[in-house]
């Protein structure tokens, strides 16, 4: 029985993280005694709540912080809410009179409708071809590096040069993607002036953009499947369909969901994509609640129901990342 099975003091020593904390060595032996045993004994008892105190020392300052950075505009804000002020006056208590009215205005619900469309279309959207240029990537070719370099400029250039790109290509009837359409006898669409058009150039716009992203997580996830699994299902007789479906998806789930997670979070509150395109127009056909928060909070200066829009986007952001999460935590048990 080598040393670290001894018991010491009637009892058996600390093992793993315990251990270490303890002093006692990685394979397994304590450390030497001096004269007096029972002193050592007393040290190595006393090892572990000495480190505990001192992590404990070492990381309050951090929590401190971190609560003060995100915990105090999160109460300020809340206290914006249930106030009847604006951006110069804190104004009186109104209670829930904020979220109340919010929710009873047809444009809140237009807005909410959007940002599930836009939301959904951005989530899947960009995950089906990010999966797709994955699965594709991972095809050894001459040239794959560059790219590979390539897909990611979406992602990569400035989204004001997107966007600025993408209104020059749509905004007139002689732009390119009309003149286009006019010679092949589609008519001159007006893409921003249509609320329906300006809806779904809106939603392939946050495609284009978020592709390179859900690329990057789908090939971090690919690379870490054996090949060898492959391997075995083809000579089972497995097809391509049935390897992707009953292999491929299963083991990447978990990186999926946490894709879908931030996806989610970035779609809802994506500001730019959208203001810096339509403007939230036509008619509001384009305006998100994020779009509508900041048109209550800084154009019609209301504080209190803009904010509250953003609170009320929190809550369900967050029922949304606790489902998903969930399904994280089945992945992982099963």
């Amino acid at each position: 029985m080598t040393s670290s099975d001894t018991k010491v003091g009637g009892e058996r020593p600390p093992t793993g993280f315990r251990r270490a904390l303890a002093g006692v060595g990685v394979a397994g032996a304590s450390a030497p005694q001096g004269a007096g045993g029972t002193g050592s004994t007393i040290r190595r008892r006393g090892a572990p709540a000495a480190s505990r105190l001192t992590l404990l020392v070492l990381v309050v300052p951090s929590v401190l912080l971190l609560v003060l950075v995100n915990g105090y505009p999160l109460l300020y804000g809340f206290f914006q809410s249930v106030q009847d002020g604006s951006l110069i006056t804190a104004g009186n208590f109104v209670g829930l009179a904020n979220y109340i009215d919010v929710v009873t205005q047809p444009r809140f619900w237009s807005a909410a409708l959007f940002t599930v469309v836009f939301t959904l279309v951005g989530v899947f959207g960009s995950w089906l071809i990010g999966l797709a240029l994955a699965l594709l990537l991972r095809v050894k070719a001459p040239g794959s590096a560059t790219f590979k370099v390539l897909l990611m400029l979406p992602w990569v250039v400035p989204i004001v040069v997107s966007a600025t790109a993408w209104n020059w290509l749509v905004a007139t009837s002689e732009s390119p993607i009309p003149t286009i359409a006019r010679a092949l006898g589609l008519g001159s669409p007006t893409f921003l002036a249509d609320p329906t058009l300006a809806a779904i150039l809106v939603c392939i716009f946050k495609v284009w953009v978020s592709f390179p992203f859900m690329m990057l997580m789908t090939s971090a996830a690919l690379a870490a499947v054996d090949p060898s699994v492959y391997e075995a299902s083809g000579m089972d007789g497995a097809t391509r369909w049935q390897q992707l479906t009953q292999i491929t998806l299963p083991m990447i789930a978990r990186s999926t969901y946490i894709s879908w997670i931030l996806m989610t979070i970035f779609s809802v509150n994506d500001f730019p994509t959208i203001f810096l395109l339509t403007g939230g127009g036509p008619v509001n056909a384009t305006t998100s609640l994020i779009v509508l928060a900041y048109r209550t909070v800084f154009q019609d200066f209301q504080t209190g129901p803009g904010v509250a829009i953003a609170f009320l986007m929190t809550v369900v952001l967050v029922l949304i990342s606790v489902f998903l999460f969930r399904q994280i935590q089945k992945v992982e048990t099963e």
